[in-house]
């Protein structure tokens, strides 16, 4: 019996296929009422594989199972949206209480280690790196961590490079004229603020506990996208690379409801942390 074909031209079958595919290789659920992004952010591979149609590209994928091909549509799928110094009032806890904390907690190695758990392009990790540099930490010892699942996503963030209208999204102008050149069209970040930063491809259901231990993790809009078994196993591995009392930043529209074991949730100003117990 021939499938039906959804209103976005994705046969009902095929749109379950890459459901389960997805969410399979990246534990991103994706409702039933997804049509226009499946159809939106795959229609760009169809075309660069010379294919007629997404549901061309479903019957390629499970006749081949060509990995190169598989990875490129779970990235697709994956939401990449980032700017600079996003939730500010996060950027304002950070500078007035927990930078003089570990700037006297650290005094004598001048050690600090941070961790942007979805980093996507990199705004994430270079905020934090100027507000270090900001701060007079240039000379400590300091490593923010970037990584996200996609890895296209972070060979824009390891080149610190970016467009006149990324470096307008949240980029004081006093910052952009200190910390970035012009590239041509693009912007190039200071050699000052990528020193700071390094960036990996990570997928965060698997263990990280090997990746710490860090003074804050930043994982920020992203939880939103798993189901409540792979969040809460999330949200214990992040604990797990967390120094006692290290923080832990969410999403405006994230909570870390159910994990009162782990983390003790506190309000700093208008920012909410979440200290590691």
């Amino acid at each position: 019996m021939q499938s039906q074909t959804s209103s976005a031209g994705i046969h009902s079958d095929n749109y379950r296929f890459l459901q389960k595919h997805v969410y399979t290789q990246s534990g991103i659920v994706l409702e039933e009422d997804k049509h226009y992004l499946f159809e939106n952010r795959l229609t760009p591979i169809v075309r660069q594989l010379g294919l007629g149609s997404i549901n061309d590209l479903c019957a390629l994928l499970q006749a081949t199972r060509q990995e190169e091909i598989s990875r490129r549509v779970v990235e697709a799928m994956t939401t990449n949206e980032t700017y600079f110094f996003r939730d500010p009032s996060h950027y304002d806890a950070i500078r007035s209480v927990l930078l003089p904390r570990l700037a006297q907690e650290r005094r004598d190695n001048k050690r600090m280690r941070f961790w942007s758990a979805a980093a996507s392009t990199g705004q994430e990790s270079y905020s934090l790196a100027m507000s270090l540099l900001e701060g007079g930490f240039g000379d400590w010892d300091i490593q923010i961590l970037g990584t996200d699942f996609s890895s296209q996503v972070l060979e824009r963030a390891k080149s610190g490079k970016f467009h006149q209208i990324e470096v307008n999204r949240g980029l004081p102008a006093a910052l952009l004229v200190k910390y970035f050149r012009r590239a041509g069209v693009d912007w190039q970040v200071s050699e000052a603020a990528r020193r700071m930063t390094r960036f990996e491809t990570i997928d965060l259901r698997k263990s990280m506990r090997s990746l710490g231990p860090f003074d804050l993790v930043f994982c920020r809009n992203v939880l939103i996208y798993f189901d409540t078994e792979t969040k809460q196993k999330i949200m214990e591995e992040i604990h797990g690379t967390l120094f006692r009392g290290g923080w832990l930043l969410l999403g405006g529209a994230e909570t870390a409801f159910g994990v009162e074991k782990w983390f003790e949730r506190q309000n700093i100003g208008s920012a909410t942390v979440y200290a590691a117990r």
